[in-house]
């Protein structure tokens, strides 16, 4: 197996008050390879945001490092790590411009991790791939390519920031609850859609959930965070044994 990403002993202290600190993660120690979709779970405050911040670069651990291709990038500012790592958030709107068109917003997602700049011929050129690509979404993304992204409805916007985060195959694809902000419908396109992405391109992919049943369908892996601690990390074989009952079994002992 080829770890794509590590993190040892990652650490992050708060100050809850004057003499308060807090262990918001707590010496996690984490090792995602290659091809691996992981599914995450866990209450409020387990840390689910904070694990992705650190790796994102957003916030700066107070203690261990964090590797991604065998580089040390604990150190490494969020815009540098953009090139490598993409991430979709819970929120339709943070993932797009919403000014720009679905178009003008795919050819941004296209330069990811270069000097970005839009030039009309370099629209035109990709103009017939884009609308491929919203094509396959079956939710009639392809015949608003010209409109602003902020026109869309929540379901489509989010699907562009699908596409956005994926077109280039980013060595690690973050979702952030990335189906919470949609109706149950909308989620289950979406998840399908997401699914299609990451089996297609070979990605590498760790997902927050707080839909169980999502987390015990989709992924070959499965964490469970408590109070800035992995408490349960199952793979292919032991996920594939657990059930539903099992699982909230699981998330209520670590609630107690």
């Amino acid at each position: 197996m080829t770890p794509v990403l590590t993190i040892q002993n990652g650490t992050k202290i708060i100050q809850n008050g004057v003499d308060e600190p807090r262990n918001i993660l707590n010496k996690i120690n984490l090792t995602i390879n290659k091809g691996d979709f992981i599914t995450v779970l866990g209450g409020n405050g387990a840390g689910k945001s904070t694990l992705f911040n650190a790796i994102t670069g957003t916030l700066s651990l107070s203690s261990g490092t964090v590797t991604l291709g065998g580089n040390d990038m604990t150190h490494l500012r969020e815009e540098k790590r953009a090139a490598y790592i993409s991430r979709v958030f819970q929120d339709p709107k943070m993932g797009t411009a919403p000014r720009m068109t679905v178009e003008e917003n795919m050819l941004l997602a296209l330069h990811r991790g270069k000097k970005r700049t839009l030039k009309k011929r370099e629209l035109k050129e990709n103009r017939d791939y884009f609308k491929e690509l919203c094509a396959q979404i079956g939710n009639g993304l392809e015949r608003h390519m010209t409109s602003p992204a902020g026109n869309l409805s929540g379901g489509q916007r989010q699907a562009l920031s699908l596409l956005m985060a994926t077109m280039t195959k980013p060595d690690l694809l973050l979702l952030d609850e990335h189906t919470a902000a949609l109706d149950p419908k909308t989620a289950r396109q979406l998840m399908t859609l997401t699914n299609e992405r990451i089996q297609e391109n070979q990605l590498t992919c760790l997902m927050i959930t707080h839909r169980m049943e999502d987390a015990l369908t989709y992924g070959n892996r499965l964490i469970l965070l408590e109070k800035g601690e992995i408490k349960l990390d199952l793979h292919a074989q032991e996920k594939a044994k657990l059930t539903l009952p099992d699982l909230l079994l699981f998330f209520e002992e670590t609630e107690d």
